[in-house]
Parts: structure tokens; sequence; C-alpha cells
């Protein structure tokens, strides 16, 4: 049986987090190949579940005990539905904030090659179902031991900054790619988490992108490349950790996972330490990229 319980000790209530952004309808298919223009190819196996880099790292955070809530933009139709019914089997509380809206949540079509584990994602994002009449999340994470975004609904990460800036709650930031509104919030973070593509504007590599972080004053900031070593910074120290080594079936998702599983250990430590946080979302992410989908590794047995 696979433990996802993770390594380190809780001493006290399960911690509670905010998770702000993107939810999707994600539809996988495993495939040999890529198929040409014109062609159609038959999948090895296909995974349907609710998605987004903010969504996927609350169903983890909530996987391994903790209390998650997600402040998204789903609103009315058949596709929200299907992702409202997957979050509430997840043991997410769910707080939509386009309930007037109809048919404009996201579905992304993922494949993923059979022999590297290696994904194509395509998606319009939050481009149909963007929020511009944001209320005050102040009430929202008022409880919350941390707070991510990752920026796919602008207003919203920009008002659970402030919401979260003002309650002194760590907010965590999923930097997967350069977005505008990254350079308003990430002053105030915590942690910034970035993918190796990620880059700070004016920056070329992900070295330098990651120390311009730490140049504007970010208390912790990490890299994450795959299977390569999670680099980090944090207090005027560095040093790197080396996930697990597994033979992997699919790695999409798994960058959201460490997202998740790394806040849930940092809210357990108080957010105190670095490497022990990083090693533990390192082992869930490594665990997720065992089995298709996001789904499936939560029940390994």
């Amino acid at each position: 049986m696979i433990d996802i319980s993770g390594s380190v000790a809780n001493t006290r209530r399960a911690p509670v987090g905010v998770f702000v952004g993107l939810s999707t309808l994600d539809v996988v298919h495993q495939v040999d190949a890529t198929p040409a223009v014109n062609e159609k190819v038959t999948a090895r196996a296909q995974a349907i579940a609710a998605g987004g880099p903010a969504t996927n790292a609350a169903v983890t955070f909530s996987a391994l005990g903790g209390e998650a809530v997600l402040v998204t933009a789903l609103g009315q139709g058949a596709v929200a539905q299907l992702i409202r019914s997957d979050l509430h089997a997840c043991r997410i509380r769910l707080i939509d904030l386009a309930l007037e809206q109809v048919d404009r949540v996201a579905v992304s079509s993922i494949t993923v090659l059979r022999r590297t584990a290696e994904r194509s994602v395509v998606s319009v994002d939050a481009g149909m179902s963007e929020v511009t009449d944001v209320p005050d999340l102040s009430s929202v994470v008022a409880d919350a031991d941390v707070v991510l975004v990752d920026g796919h609904h602008p207003a919203l990460a920009e008002a659970a900054g402030r919401a979260a800036g003002a309650a002194s709650i760590p907010l965590v930031i999923d930097a997967g790619r350069w977005k505008p509104v990254l350079g308003r919030v990430i002053p105030g973070a915590q942690t910034v988490i970035c993918s190796a593509e990620f880059r700070h504007a004016g920056t070329d590599d992900s070295d330098s992108s990651a120390r311009a972080l730490v140049r504007l004053g970010v208390p912790t900031v990490m890299v994450t490349h795959g299977a390569d070593p999670v680099r980090w910074w944090h207090d005027d120290q560095s040093g790197s950790v080396k996930p697990p080594a597994v033979r992997a079936v699919d790695t999409s998702g798994a960058g959201d996972v460490f997202h998740g599983a790394y806040c849930y250990f940092a809210a357990q430590t108080g957010h105190a330490g670095i490497i022990g946080p990083i090693s533990a979302a390192c082992e869930i992410a490594s665990i997720k990229c065992r089995f298709l989908g996001t789904r499936s590794w939560l029940q390994a047995r």
C-alpha cells in the first residue's frame, strides 16, 4: 500500500489551505505517439478529472489530511457539474465566483506519451471565465495556514494576496509561467515556486530568474524541473533536493501536486523549515507520476 500521509509529524489540528485560481475539466489520453495532421490514433488509456494548478494543489492538500478551500470560477453547465462532483468527492470546499456564467469553464486536452510519460496540453485556461467582480477575501482566508495563488484569474490573485498580507498568512505563488499579475503579487509572497520555464521580467534563464526573486525580497524561492533536483533559496542559504527515482507513467499535474504537498507540509511545520517540506513534497509528486491522471494515485494500493 502506498502511504501518502507524508513524513512530517502533525503536532496540531489539520492545516487549512486556501487555493485561488483555475479549475478545468482535464481529459487525459495516453498514446504511443502524438497524431499527425488529419491523423486519428487510439488511446491506450484515459482519465477525466477536475484540473488546473490551484485545483490539483487543493486536491493534494486535502488528500494528505488538510482542509482545502478552492476559490475559482466554474459557473453552470454540464462540464461545471462534473467538476463540482469531483471536487465534492475530494472533500474540497468550493467557493465559485462565476455562478451566473453558463458553459464557460475550460476543458483541457492532455496527451501523455506512453514511452516517456511526457505530456502536451491544450486549453483556453481562464480565458472564457474571467472573474471581474471580486469580493473581499478576508473572511475566506481568516482561518488559513497558507494561501496559494496560480495567477490564472488576475483579479482573484490580487485579492487573495491582499487578504493574506493583511492577515499575515503565508502566501505561496505557483509560478508556472510568467503572467503580468505575478509582478503585482510576488512582492507580498513568502514562497514562489517556479517551473524551470518560468522567467521573471528581464531574465533569460531559470537561475537568474530565481535570483531576481531573491533580490526582490521573496524569503523562499524554488525551481522545479521534472525529475531533476528542486533548487531552493531560503534565508541567505541555497541548495537542492533530488526527487525519488520512479518509473513515470504520466507527469501531467505533478508540479501542481508538488505545490499542494509543499503547502501541506510547510503548514504543519509552521513554515519554519525548508528541506523537510520540499523532500516530502518531492516524494508525493513522484508517487503521482507512477499513475495516469491526477486521481488514481490517491487510491493506489
